[in-house]
């Protein structure tokens, strides 16, 4: 198949799963946008494994995909400070042994279509796999995922072998010494999480200041302090990447 052919297989799979959908679908001229659209809305549905042929369509899309926009090696990537980099660009172009993802508390990705948050982003690059192994930890869990904590997971079809996720805390009127404790707590928690898997490189989004509305300049120098505060310890993480999109 080519990928327009993979485009068709994919978006009528896809409408035929959710047949609510198809009256609407005419209305997205672009086969790109909609197919997305479509991956952010699907549901995981308990118990029930992916179509086999299906997920080699998409992982063959996905990987084009991924080609077509360039992978960035996060170790060819210059140090600012000891194992730490800076970099502007989207995170699901870096090949890192992780990379974080914002998520929301629910931890199955963002259902708004075509959605500009990073949440989004990343499910959509990845493929369906990510929400399904996100619905496994969470059925495991039985109940939101807290603030400052993080999970793990593949990274399918992203350059990066996984996804740490974690959810930071929202700010609604004036920052707290409390929400202070709690982004700090999500950059320590992923890091750890890191450590724990023996993985060498980490590239963290910039954790609540989109949609969460975290200052940046007091989310940048937490999240600064706390990396370099980590990075001075001995253990298995060797490179951090800041990667800012803004």
């Amino acid at each position: 198949m080519n990928m327009n052919e993979q485009l068709d297989f994919l978006i009528n799979f896809l409408l035929d799963e959710m047949p609510e959908y198809k009256q609407d679908a005419p209305k997205i001229k672009d086969k790109r946008v909609l197919l997305r659209a479509l991956m952010n809305v699907r549901l995981p549905v308990k118990d029930k494994k992916l179509d086999e042929e299906f997920l080699r369509v998409q992982d063959e899309y996905l990987s084009h995909e991924r080609d077509e926009r360039g992978v960035i090696d996060a170790e060819s990537l210059p140090e600012i400070l000891p194992g730490i980099s800076l970099w502007q660009g989207d995170i699901t172009r870096l090949k890192a042994d992780a990379i974080v993802n914002a998520a929301n508390s629910s931890l199955l990705g963002c259902f708004i279509p075509n959605h500009r948050c990073i949440d989004n982003a990343i499910h959509s690059a990845s493929g369906l796999q990510l929400r399904e192994e996100c619905y496994q930890i969470m059925k495991e869990q039985n109940k939101p995922e807290p603030n400052g904590q993080a999970k793990i997971t593949r990274g399918y079809n992203l350059p990066s072998k996984f996804v740490i996720h974690t959810v930071g805390p929202i700010i609604t009127g004036d920052l707290t010494q409390r929400g202070r404790e709690l982004l700090k707590s999500c950059y320590v928690s992923c890091l750890r999480l890191a450590e724990k898997n023996n993985l060498s490189s980490i590239a963290f989004c910039c954790i609540s200041t989109g949609e969460f509305h975290f200052p940046n300049d007091e989310a940048a120098k937490i999240a600064v302090e706390t990396v370099k505060n980590f990075m001075s310890e001995k253990h298995s993480v060797k490179k951090v990447i800041f990667n800012v999109f803004k």
